[in-house]
């Protein structure tokens, strides 16, 4: 795996026009965007760290804390939301007790709200890991969320 110095060198005269390409290609590297890379960047783009954040803080696709082991994608696309997608959000929310955006400090969970998933007729649509589940409901959101954590028992426990 590459690291941030690695896609730095790659763009070796770069300026604020290839922020974004650069912040792409560090959260594609290391996961997410962490203060040290951003720092990192900002050193050698000549730019405050303050000014990175203003942009990958402006588009959704950043993250500033890696990814759970599980990563509970909710759709919230219109026939999403009208079948219900809030309600199973809010149960998640309540449950790992964490907002969308962040990890669960065990780092098993992690929680990311998405406009669409294109799969509008199967609404409201959960993808975890890349599986998706269909017409979903809290309950069986919490039922699928409680699997994966019966999985890790298991696992620590072999």
């Amino acid at each position: 795996m590459r690291s941030v110095d690695t896609v730095l060198k790659e763009h070796p005269n770069a300026g604020r026009d290839s922020l974004i390409p650069i912040l792409q290609e560090v959260q594609e590297t290391e996961g997410y965007l962490s203060p040290e890379a951003i720092a990192e960047i900002g050193r050698r783009l000549n730019l405050p760290a303050s000014k990175i954040y203003g942009v990958a803080t402006f588009y959704n696709m950043f993250r500033f804390q890696p990814k759970g082991k599980y990563h509970v994608m909710v759709c919230r696309g219109t026939a999403c939301h009208v079948k219900g997608s809030r309600k199973s959000l809010d149960m998640v929310i309540r449950v790992l007790k964490i907002e969308p955006g962040q990890t669960t400090r065990d780092r098993l969970f992690s929680l990311e709200v998405v406009a669409c998933m294109g799969a509008c007729g199967l609404a409201p649509v959960v993808n975890i890991n890349g599986q998706f589940y269909a017409k979903i409901t809290p309950m069986k959101l919490q039922r699928i969320i409680e699997e994966c954590r019966a999985k890790e028992r298991i696992h620590e426990s072999a």
